[in-house]
């Protein structure tokens, strides 16, 4: 591996290295070398590597990621937030300003505000399920507090992709869901094609949600932001939230709004600069 420049961040206790990979459209790493850095006990420790590369098509940067087992994703929410940082250290820029993000995911604009917040415009939600993907209910139609069989017992379950898919199951308690066991067979399930996320939402109140994910090919994690927006989106959906929440997370909390006048959702959270190091 040649010699790299990094610096590690996180957004909610979700961490990231990331790399300048400015002189170059193709990523510094493979997948393979990507999942080595990210050992959090032989490498530097990380959910994954966020590469930032040069615009297309007019954009002002592109946002490649590999997760910690190698896997590419379409996009990260909080990893976004964590290159919006990232960039505007790099380019020595204090004060407020925005950045469009190509994505395998989409269009993202992230906004660094005067709070020191990021609000990133995420986006409209993809709510049919030919497009999540999934093989529940009508290809067309979205999905919707619809049944699934996994570990031997019936969830109630709502589809949303974000860019990356979501499947969203609403608790009394988010505290006492078995995610480390039943996380893995509902990403893994058969009528997920591409995999999927996994929620675990509890309705505080109609304005405050607490949340548990298990991500896919990453498992348990402190946060995931397009899991937070997928999330406001399902409650919604299900008359369960309004339509601007606090959504909690073990790792801190997210203030999302899926906007009335745009359908776009809207997400600000922090991303913090953890340390710089060479490989």
């Amino acid at each position: 591996m040649m010699k790299i420049e990094f610096t590690k961040y996180h957004g909610l206790g979700n961490d990231f290295i990331l790399i300048d990979n400015r002189m170059s459209d193709e990523p510094r790493l493979t997948p393979e070398q990507a999942a080595i850095l990210c050992d959090r006990h032989f490498g530097i420790g990380a959910d994954g590597v966020i590469f930032a590369l040069p615009g297309q098509n007019g954009t002002d940067y592109t946002m490649r990621i590999f997760n910690c087992d190698g896997s590419e994703p379409e996009m990260c929410g909080n990893g976004i937030r964590c290159l919006a940082r990232f960039i505007a250290d790099l380019e020595g820029i204090t004060e407020p300003r925005s950045y469009t993000i190509h994505t395998l995911g989409g269009l993202i604009t992230p906004k660094l505000t005067a709070d020191g917040l990021i609000t990133v415009d995420m986006g409209e939600p993809i709510l049919s399920a030919a497009e999540i993907p999934t093989t529940l209910g009508q290809p067309t139609a979205p999905v919707v507090s619809q049944p699934l069989e996994a570990a031997g017992k019936t969830w109630d379950v709502t589809c949303v992709n974000m860019g990356n898919p979501h499947c969203i199951t609403f608790v009394d308690d988010v505290a006492a869901v078995p995610l480390e066991t039943i996380g893995s067979q509902i990403e893994c399930h058969p009528v997920f094609p591409k995999k999927i996320n996994v929620e675990f939402i509890q309705v505080v109140r109609s304005d405050y949600l607490k949340m548990r994910v298990w991500e896919r090919a990453a498992g348990i994690t402190l946060a995931c932001g397009t899991g937070a927006c997928a999330s406001l989106v399902a409650a919604v959906l299900t008359d369960r939230s309004d339509r601007r929440a606090t959504v909690e997370l073990p790792g801190g909390c997210l203030l999302i709004e899926w906007s009335a006048t745009d359908n776009h959702l809207y997400m600000t959270g922090p991303a913090e600069r953890v340390f710089t190091g060479t490989v």
